[in-house]
């Protein structure tokens, strides 16, 4: 069975709850989605096809990390991505996966975190949205959203409230600011002013290596 991968390598995981680990990032290739501020935007090609038997290899081989994270592009557009993962949970690896929330994320084998991204307005992909996957994620999961402005904040604001009732209590929501279109400095105030329990979820990758995350194995 064979994905196509845009890129392996280990760095220091920069956003979610695992911020700040060391982590094993298996990049797979293609989205379905164009995001306006996309910051993988080289993630949408073909990639390289490699087996998940070659793709275990590389991981066994890698050195020490906190965590193993699947992410794209768009890893869900790949059937074979729910067997890699299924693979590394059972040899005991400790598994994130980072989905844009277009595709049905029952396709992500348990207990592996869901980490669900919601687009908003300035992503030109706000649509795109699975909203049965709201009540799929259970404690351990984390909604992604990403602010760019004060409509998406206002957005993001309304969508929280309008499905309170259905998000899981033990499910964290990150606020993430767009990189060169919303400072932390004006989300973190924003959150304080309209009172809402979110996280401030920084790209702590790029104020380690503002020139470029380092990628190595």
């Amino acid at each position: 069975m064979y994905l196509q991968v845009c890129e392996i390598f280990r760095s220091i995981q920069g956003e979610t709850t695992f911020a700040g680990f060391p982590s094993l990032f298996i990049r797979l290739a293609g989205c379905n989605l164009n995001c306006a501020w996309c910051d993988t935007p080289y993630a949408r090609k073909d990639g390289e096809k490699k087996s998940v038997e070659d793709i275990m290899t590389i991981v066994a081989s890698a050195g020490r990390f906190h965590h193993i994270t699947v992410t794209g592009g768009e890893p869900l557009m790949q059937k074979t991505a729910s067997v890699l993962i299924r693979r590394l949970l059972e040899i005991g690896f400790l598994v994130q996966v980072e989905t844009n929330g277009s595709f049905d994320i029952s396709a992500i084998p348990l207990p592996a975190r869901r980490i669900v991204d919601v687009k908003t307005p300035s992503s030109g992909e706000e649509s795109s949205f699975l909203m049965d996957n709201l009540s799929q994620l259970t404690s351990g999961d984390e909604l992604k959203i990403p602010i760019a402005d004060k409509t998406d904040f206002l957005f993001a604001k309304n969508f929280i409230e309008k499905h309170k009732g259905i998000i899981h209590n033990g499910i964290v929501i990150n606020f993430s600011p767009v990189n060169g279109k919303m400072s932390a400095e004006k989300l973190s105030e924003m959150i304080l002013d309209e009172d809402i329990d979110v996280r401030l979820n920084l790209q702590l990758h790029t104020l380690i290596w503002p020139r470029g995350e380092r990628k190595n194995l």
